[in-house]
């Protein structure tokens, strides 16, 4: 198997010697082709297959990588890969001239190429162009994955994306599909009044959800700053400023593990929205998805996982406490204090830790016993004030805040709350959670003075929600591990 190994790299090595042997010809030649900035491009492949009764017999240049060539004396077929697919070119030695048609039999697969010529069909009906000139615009000096086994190693595909994009058609649809989806929450978002906004990465105070941030130094100012974890606190400030409707979509950063639906840098879209709840917030949710699935995949239902997903209908609400009573059989209501919520744990061996209090155990039987039950649409709502320290206060049972987590296929896919603009009730929410930090829960909030302030300035009743862009981008595409909806997901170094 070693020896094999070997005469394969062998092989390999020689198959790369005679590539750099012949770019070093053509430079020599005063053919070198990295010389070229520009190449005239007037139609990409599909253009020409679907508006062939409009374009047989015209003349068109298009311009991509030759991923196969089948030489036949005088004449030569190759199959040239653009951004929407392929297509055939024939290639005739009277059409292109002797010297050129020579040059062409020494190009590679890989190579890129410029052809200019006539469309036409061939005796077997494909849609093909005869070339009247082929140009080489940059010269491959690495082999591709062999055409019929392509690139299926799965490390191999996310560190190279470049060549996993150029060997597997379905990976270029998928990140097609990951682009129309944002253009569509934004299209969507803008035609309902929303404004897109930019606000900082680099943080003194990561605040705006439950999480460990990535740390760094700034030199100039000699001070610490944290990678923002939340687009919360920043946006909020702009409401209070008077933009009534704001919405972000942006990278956030998150220090935690990688798993089939977490990488520690993702795209997350947070809007907000004076003057409504999280009933608001919950029209909003469903009205996008709705669009967007429509835009994106031609339908308003999707399947994911084997798992058909109905959109167009209305999607169930339901409270966290109705949820666990459903899935766990076990009633929140009838428990009173913590030590009843710990009693309760202990029963049915849900691990718990000593700071936890009753909401925090009614969140842990959710995740136990609720969340994986959770396929079709559904907002889960009213949770538990201790898990919810940014949310405002049910006004008639204050244990419970207005926030909803809406699920699909057993997903947190949006997290929503009608916002806490009581300044006061803040502090004391952020109390809170600094005795949590100084019991060492390193994922809680730290108190933001300047945030604080904004809030006595004055914030409106306001609705706001957080989306996982590249889980809903997952959902629409059929895609089975955040990597794969990720151009270049985070890796562990080689070298390591």
């Amino acid at each position: 198997m070693a020896e094999q190994k070997k005469v394969q790299e062998q092989d390999i090595n020689q198959l790369l010697k005679v590539r750099r042997e012949k770019l070093a010809e053509l430079q020599q030649n005063g053919k070198d082709p990295f010389q070229i900035t520009k190449y005239d491009v007037t139609h990409h492949s599909m253009d020409i297959k679907e508006g062939y009764d409009e374009l047989e017999g015209a003349s068109v240049s298009v311009a991509g990588r030759m991923m196969f060539k089948r030489v036949m004396g005088k004449a030569s077929f190759c199959n040239l890969l653009d951004l929407k697919g392929n297509i055939q070119i024939y290639v005739a030695r009277d059409s292109i001239g002797e010297d050129s048609y020579k040059d062409f039999k020494k190009y590679d697969v890989g190579d890129i190429l410029g052809i200019s010529g006539e469309v036409f069909k061939t005796k077997t009906g494909e849609i093909s162009i005869h070339a009247s000139s082929v140009t080489l615009l940059s010269k491959s000096l690495q082999i591709l994955p062999e055409k019929f086994h392509g690139l299926t190693d799965t490390d191999t595909r996310y560190r190279q994306r470049y060549v996993d994009l150029i060997m597997n058609q379905d990976v270029r649809d998928t990140f097609i599909k990951r682009s129309k989806v944002i253009s569509s929450i934004r299209r969507y978002l803008d035609e309902q009044g929303f404004m897109e906004v930019e606000t900082p990465m680099l943080v003194s105070n990561a605040g705006g959800a439950a999480a460990r941030p990535f740390e760094t130094h700034f030199n100039a100012l000699s001070e610490d700053f944290k990678l923002r974890i939340s687009l919360e606190l920043y946006l909020k400030r702009l409401i209070v400023g008077g933009m009534e409707r704001v919405y972000e979509i942006g990278r956030v950063f998150r220090n935690e593990g990688l798993d089939t639906r977490h990488n520690p840098e993702f795209t997350l879209m947070e809007l907000y929205q004076a003057y409504t709840d999280y009933h608001g917030m919950m029209d909003l949710t469903e009205n996008l998805y709705r669009y967007v699935a429509k835009e994106v995949t031609g339908s308003e239902v999707i399947t994911y996982n084997g798992h058909e997903m109905d959109l167009s209908k209305p999607f169930e609400r339901i409270t966290m406490v109705d949820a666990v009573k459903r899935y766990a059989k076990v009633d929140f209501d009838a428990i009173h204090t913590t030590e009843e919520a710990k009693k309760l744990a202990d029963a049915h061996h849900i691990e718990y830790e000593d700071r936890h209090q009753k909401g925090d155990i009614l969140n842990l039987f959710f995740e136990e016993y609720v969340e994986e039950h959770l396929i079709q649409p559904i907002f889960i709502i009213d949770h538990p004030i201790e898990i919810s320290p940014l949310t405002k206060k049910k006004p008639e049972n204050p244990e419970y805040v207005e926030r909803f987590e809406f699920f699909m296929n057993g997903w947190e896919m949006a997290n929503a709350y009608s916002e806490l603009n009581d300044p006061i009730d803040q502090r004391e929410r952020f109390v809170a959670q600094e005795k949590l930090l100084a019991a060492g829960d390193d994922e809680a909030n730290k108190t933001d003075e300047d945030f604080l302030n904004a809030l006595c300035v004055g914030m409106p009743p306001t609705g706001g929600i957080g989306f996982g862009i590249d889980r809903m981008v997952m959902m629409m595409t059929d895609s089975a591990a955040i990597r794969d909806v990720l151009l270049f997901p985070t890796m562990k170094s080689l070298d390591k």
